[in-house]
Parts: C-alpha cells; sequence; structure tokens
C-alpha cells in the first residue's frame, strides 16, 4: 500500500525503517514500468493497488526515467516523531518538480585503465623505490 502511495503522490513521509523497505520495493515497480511487457504489467498489477496507479508506473515514470539505470527514489530524514520518538524520514522519487532536494548531474566516470602485466609492475616499481643499501665492512671496523 505504501508503495502505491508512493507512485500516486511522489512524495510521502514515514518511519526511517519502512522508508528503507519501501525505497527497494517501488525501485522495483518503476523497473517493471520501464520493461512495458504484458509480463510486467501483470507482475506490478498483483503488488500495487488502483488501475491509476499501474497507468503511471507505464506511462509518466517509465517515460521520466528512459535513460536512468537506477536510483530512483531518495530518502531525505525530516525528524523526530512526538508520540514514540521514532525518526522520520521523506521518501520520494528524483527528478521530479517540487522536490525537496535537486539531484545531482551525472558525474563522467574515467577512462578505464588497461592492466599491467605482473613483470612490467615490479620493473616499474623498482623506478620508484629507494635503491638498497649495502652494508660495508669498513663501518664495523
Amino acid at each position: 500500500t505504501m508503495v502505491s502511495q508512493l507512485v500516486k503522490h511522489e512524495r510521502i513521509e514515514t518511519t526511517v525503517a519502512k522508508a528503507k523497505e519501501v525505497r527497494r520495493l517501488a525501485d522495483n515497480m518503476v523497473q517493471l514500468g520501464k520493461e512495458g511487457s504484458l509480463c510486467a504489467a501483470r507482475r506490478a498489477a498483483a503488488f500495487v493497488r488502483g488501475d491509476d496507479v499501474i497507468h503511471k508506473l507505464f506511462t509518466e515514470l517509465a517515460y521520466r526515467y528512459k535513460d536512468r539505470a537506477g536510483g530512483y527514489t531518495r530518502l531525505l530524514r525530516s525528524r523526530i516523531r512526538v508520540g514514540d520518538a521514532a525518526p522520520m524520514a521523506y521518501i520520494e522519487f528524483v527528478d521530479r518538480e517540487n522536490e525537496l532536494r535537486q539531484s545531482k548531474p551525472a558525474v563522467p566516470q574515467p577512462p578505464p585503465r588497461a592492466a599491467l602485466d605482473p613483470w612490467t609492475r615490479s620493473r616499474l616499481t623498482k623506478n620508484f623505490a629507494p635503491p638498497k643499501q649495502e652494508k660495508s665492512s669498513d663501518a664495523e671496523i
């Protein structure tokens, strides 16, 4: 039910423990929406409640996150609840209007370096290591 409410409202407040669990399940539902097959629609319909929620998953959210590989939700800790001192948090979808915090831009990954064979690596480390000092017998006399 909380996953359905998150998809419907795009931001809900709950306890931190529940939010961590909802985040995992909501990301799976968005992944099904991006897949877009009939099998994925049936699997999502078996989990979330409401036709409007299914429609939103497979149209709006699938289009919004078509280029995103993962991490569709964000967890923001907010306050301590008065009644039982439970830590509360907002869970929301990223890249939406009126979000609590803007998402960070994607950082390009550095190009991968070619692996060195062990002999070349051994020769390179000798260049950087200080030369060994031989113990001379003159110093002992």
